[in-house]
């Protein structure tokens, strides 16, 4: 091969390079993204579970307080 031919196979390369490092940081970026929404997503459906189970509790009486079957 010649020269100019190995400089023009190298400068592809280049070029390819080039484009996949801006590819990786923009889905370096996305997966960022992606991670914060996750956490952000966890301590919201934690909070909920937390809430539900304290209105879960609120809504059901102990037995004590239930009145007792009509063929009692």
């Amino acid at each position: 091969m010649e020269l100019s031919e190995f400089e023009r196979r190298f400068e592809q390369l280049e070029t390819k390079l080039a484009y996949q490092d801006a590819t990786i940081e923009a889905l370096n970026q996305e997966v960022i993204k992606q991670q914060l929404e996750t956490d952000r997503l966890k301590e919201q459906l934690k909070l909920i579970a937390e809430r539900l189970k304290t209105h879960q509790a609120s809504i059901i009486a102990p037995l004590s307080e239930e009145t007792p079957p009509p063929h009692y």
